[in-house]
């Protein structure tokens, strides 16, 4: 028999649905939240409790142990309507604000070697092989988000004039992205190679794994710690983890600091090409563009450069 607590966490999550949100991994959270709660037989949110439960991991960021009690407080919120014993966590408690990570910024040598490396991957029907050095290729080449490379479906994919349609990305936007002719012909390539090889279409998804469905974020994130480790990129932990090191999201940060590497050193106005590389990139902002420069060291001494007329000696 369900909870009333449980019930009301059931009508809180239909609403935050119906007024737009996934609320996938808030859900999943407040479900094991009110799970402490009917252990303790608790019949209202109380900040002390809201409190163990967000801090119950201590092998997690403590943004992570924020982002949990702001969880708690959304419901709470909505719980003290029912009934005024609930509590609501004070705002800031605990900081939910996630430091973001330094990228790493690959170098040519470190491509090749990961490039490399995967065409090198061992399987059943050979498309892993095939398929991670296309996902690799692809980010390198166009700055993807690696969610927006495996939401790709073959529709996506305008082989004839190279244009990858990226559908509802983040924050729901959509945008075109033209590639260029070596990035257009090597898709091709591996078009023809995973019809080849998997000639009954399990899956509309232009990246496939093994068995012919689409390629999984979880899986391909694993797969490429471990490529990682192998070409000497990450080191292997004693406890498994992944640890830390380059990703596949930091295959877009080289490609936008690559761009405004070459823009600066080529004296081209980088304040009037920005919003072009933000468009590209599916910045909602131009401002998130305007990050990269902040976090890369020769980018900063690069604009620094360009803001001063007699180091680059072209201006004035």
């Amino acid at each position: 028999m369900m909870s009333a607590i449980r019930d009301s966490l059931a009508q809180y999550v239909a609403v935050r649905r119906a007024l737009g949100a996934t609320f996938y991994e808030p859900a999943l959270a407040l479900n094991h939240f009110v799970d402490l709660l009917e252990r303790e037989e608790a019949e209202f949110v109380t900040t002390d409790v809201a409190l163990r439960w967000a801090m119950a991991s201590e092998s997690v960021e403590r943004a992570t142990w924020g982002r949990r009690l702001s969880q708690v407080r959304g419901f709470a919120k909505w719980m003290i309507v029912i009934d005024s014993r609930n509590e609501v966590p004070p705002a800031r408690l605990l900081s939910a604000r996630r430091r973001r990570n330094s990228p790493h910024i690959y170098t040519d040598q470190e491509i090749c070697q990961l490039m490399a490396h995967a065409a090198r991957l061992h399987s059943r029907t050979g498309m892993r092989a095939r398929t991670y050095t296309t996902l690799i290729g692809l980010l390198v080449t166009t700055g993807l988000r690696p969610g927006e490379a495996f939401s790709l479906d073959r529709s996506d994919v305008d082989l004839v004039n190279g244009i990858l349609s990226i559908r509802e990305s983040k924050l729901g936007k959509s945008r075109f992205v033209p590639i260029e002719e070596s990035t257009r012909s090597a898709l091709e390539h591996y078009a023809q190679e995973r019809d080849r090889l998997c000639p009954i279409r399990l899956s509309e998804a232009f990246l496939i794994g093994e068995r012919g469905t689409r390629l999984k974020a979880n899986t391909a994130r694993s797969m490429f710690v471990r490529m990682s480790r192998a070409v000497g990129l990450r080191v292997t932990t004693e406890d498994g983890r992944d640890g830390y090191g380059p990703r596949l999201q930091d295959f877009r940060h080289s490609f936008a600091t690559g761009r405004l590497v070459e823009w600066y050193r080529t004296g081209l106005d980088v304040t009037r090409e920005l919003p072009k590389l933000a468009a590209y990139l599916g910045h909602v902002d131009v401002g998130l563009t305007y990050w990269y420069i902040e976090a890369v060291p020769e980018l900063l001494q690069l604009a620094a450069c360009y803001l001063d007329r007699d180091c680059l000696g072209e201006r004035k």
